[in-house]
């Protein structure tokens, strides 16, 4: 945000601040680590508001949950900017000197009136005016999302909506009001940190800066391309092309986890050459000519980094077994299989060579991460001891760096629109138990598990004529499953949930539409319109 890769605040600020907003996220079941620190707040005196289609176990501890329809999320956020601006709720001197583009916001937003709000988003207005008065006048306030903002065909302008609410209100950029994006897997913060970004250099240094890109040549030792490149919706599209014939796959299982699976089964059979490199034979690595088995966690030497920017030293416990190698092993062995002369470093070797060519590291040995148990970037140099938020520039007079934009951002609804065929709205996610495709969570039992399934209200099953337990065939404009039934009294009457952890035995992915955002190339998952229809 603003230039920088990730959230603006620590855990500790949620714990003592006196507003959470959770949107777009059951942080509950998806995130259970990070929402530990969200209830210390709770029990130390803050309120808070919990954005979500469905009433779940995160929003159960809300003080007061707006239950929003699916994709609606910028028409909501518009309407709370615009209470705030005429209720006279606006920070008037941060906005004035730290922020640039108010006058055209404010203007943009003015159609979004409460009754609109509720009349796109199926929340009342008096709820809407609660949220925007309480945000508006609180001393300090977290701003909290995850994948229920993200995994939209709009979900760059989702979250552009959002932080202008908080540059509205100034909270941002001092310490108890932040903007916090929850990253949706370990160590998804560490891998953009490190550049697994097409666009990005480690340190989220601009790929196409020269003087940039230079300062890595010099050290690598080789050009490297001067645009940036596909991301994977985009790489995607570029199989259907025929112009990517080959694939790389590292730690990921696409045939299970990207949108319209059938079609991208074609896709992935469809290539002339794949490489699997994983620390299990998920579905992808079947389909690949030449499998890597990698070494995983406790096996290897290295670091993560959490959603509030600390990066935290992982240590070898095991070897790793049979076969399997490291990640930088495997890689390193493979450029000499290639005719490239490279030595295989050590896991502190090539983090020392990263953060000497990215300032947001500079100060991170192996040997400062150890003795002050993890570091959140920003760490120049060895006399930083990193930052708990981002951007306290902002509150400097005067700003003598880039302003904070705001974004006027125009409300569009789903792509997968409901119709007389179509007219139930499915959305998927976690839950707390099991994780993503399953690859590694599925390999073991648990009480709480609660196997594929299709979640609806009770209201539905009534009017469709079906039990709980009952086999339902639900139909999108892609394609059908079947599914068992099971009543959550957490659905409105047309909202059906679906989890992702069982493609195996029930695809969900079969069903959702590869939409996706044109900035950051995210598949619309959290917007399928289907059909229910109860089978014999």
């Amino acid at each position: 945000m603003f230039g920088a890769g990730g959230g603006t605040s620590s855990y500790q600020e949620i714990e003592e601040t006196d507003l959470i907003i959770m949107w777009g996220s059951n942080a509950r079941e998806a995130h259970p680590i990070f929402f530990h620190h969200v209830l210390k707040g709770i029990h130390n005196g803050a309120r808070m508001f919990a954005v979500d289609p469905r009433r779940t176990s995160s929003a159960a501890w809300a003080d007061v949950w707006l239950g929003i329809d699916v994709g609606s999320d910028i028409a909501l956020a518009n309407a709370v900017g615009r209470e705030i601006i005429r209720q006279g709720l606006t920070n008037e001197e941060f906005i004035r000197e730290a922020t640039e583009g108010f006058d055209e916001y404010a203007e943009f937003v003015d159609d979004y009136t409460l009754a609109r709000g509720e009349e796109i988003t199926g929340v009342p207005a008096d709820v809407i005016q609660q949220l925007s008065h309480e945000y508006g006048s609180a001393e300090t306030a977290q701003l909290c999302w995850t994948l229920g903002i993200t995994e939209h065909h709009n979900a760059t302008d989702n979250v552009l909506s959002l932080i202008n609410l908080a540059l509205l209100t100034g909270h941002v950029g001092r310490y108890g009001s932040g903007l916090v994006p929850v990253r949706g897997q370990n160590n998804v913060q560490g891998g953009g940190d490190m550049g697994a970004l097409p666009n990005k250099l480690p340190g989220f240094q601009d790929v196409e800066d020269d003087a940039l890109r230079a300062k890595f040549e010099s050290v690598w030792g080789a050009e490297i391309p001067a645009k940036a490149g596909k991301h994977i919706s985009l790489m995607q599209e570029s199989m259907d092309e025929g112009v990517l014939k080959c694939l790389y796959v590292l730690g990921e299982n696409p045939l299970q986890s990207e949108a319209d699976s059938q079609v991208m089964e074609k896709r992935l059979k469809g290539l002339e050459f794949i490489v699997a490199q994983d620390i299990f034979l998920t579905a992808t690595a079947e389909l690949a000519d030449v499998v890597l088995p990698a070494a995983g966690w406790g096996e290897t030497e290295g670091t993560f980094t959490s959603s509030e920017r600390r990066v935290q030293r992982v240590r070898k416990a095991v070897d790793p077994p049979g076969e399997a190698w490291g990640d930088i092993e495997i890689l390193s062995a493979l450029a000499r299989a290639m005719g490239h002369d490279w030595i295989t470093p050590t896991a502190e070797e090539a983090w020392d060579e990263m953060r000497s060519l990215s300032p947001l590291h500079g100060g991170m040995s192996y040997q400062r991460l150890d003795d002050m148990g993890g570091i959140q970037w920003p760490c120049p140099d060895e006399d930083s001891e990193g930052d708990l938020f981002l951007h306290g520039r902002l509150w400097e007079r005067p700003v003598t760096t880039m302003k904070a934009p705001f974004f006027p951002t125009p409300y569009a609804a789903p792509v997968d629109t409901l119709t007389d065929e179509y007219p139930m709205r499915l959305t998927t996610g976690r839950r707390l138990d099991s994780y993503n495709t399953g690859v590694q969570s599925g390999r073991y039992a648990s009480p709480r598990r609660i196997h594929g399934v299709l979640d609806l209200s009770p209201e539905d099953g009534d009017s469709l004529g079906v039990q709980e337990g009952q086999k339902v065939k639900v139909t999108s404009r892609r394609g059908s499953v079947e599914a068992p039934v099971r009543f959550d009294r957490s659905l409105r009457p047309g909202l059906a949930f679906m989890a992702v952890h069982f493609p195996d035995d029930l695809d969900v992915n079969v069903l959702t539409i590869d939409a996706w955002d044109p900035k950051a190339g995210t598949a619309e998952f959290k917007a399928t319109a289907v059909r229910v229809e109860a089978l014999a």
